[in-house]
């Protein structure tokens, strides 16, 4: 199971340090938290332990522990939901399907994915907006957005946009997963 919240010694086990310096990071605010009311005991939530691991090029295999969350935007609910039987049967993904940009909004917020896999031809969307969006909310600072579909002869404006990485239609699920794996380095 992934924690949300962690203490100053399992960060230091995560990090690789020792607990006093994970408490100077915390006390010089290089570190986002908080403390226990009443105690001097320090809590620091996943996103923020995220966001300093991300930001200082630490690995991150120590908190991507438990199952990889990913959530597929796409307005084929059908075709979607059929890669989503396939990630959660064949590869042991948790995942959700979200059809719109407005659903995939209010379910990142909720489902925090590990990798998002947006479809770049969603109707009646300003994909370059949605992702902007996303990237800007720190709670998702974390996840990764792989944009699927498309022309392919833009994948470079894609990947300009500030997607993780670019998947052309038609895929496989082994094509799928290899981006997934590579976007959350989940496996080397």
């Amino acid at each position: 199971m992934v924690k949300d919240v962690y203490t100053t010694g399992e960060v230091a086990r995560v990090c690789r340090v020792s607990p006093r310096t994970v408490s100077k990071w915390f006390d010089t605010g290089q570190l986002k938290g908080y403390r226990i009311p009443g105690s001097k005991d320090r809590r620091i939530p996943r996103d923020q332990l995220l966001r300093f691991m991300r930001t200082h090029g630490m690995p991150l295999k120590g908190l991507e522990i438990g199952v990889t969350r990913v959530l597929i935007v796409d307005d084929e609910y059908d075709m979607a939901d059929l890669l989503r039987t396939s990630l959660e049967r064949d590869v042991g993904y948790s995942v959700q399907v979200a059809s719109n940009a407005f659903e995939a909004g209010m379910m990142a917020d909720s489902f925090r994915p590990h990798v998002i896999l947006f479809e770049l031809e969603l109707s009646d969307c300003n994909v370059h907006e949605v992702l902007k969006a996303l990237k800007s909310n720190p709670d998702l600072a974390a996840t990764r957005v792989i944009g699927v579909g498309g022309q392919e002869q833009e994948s470079q404006k894609y990947l300009s946009y500030g997607f993780e990485s670019y998947l052309p239609k038609p895929f496989n699920l082994r094509s799928v997963v290899r981006e997934i794996e590579n976007a959350t380095n989940v496996l080397s």
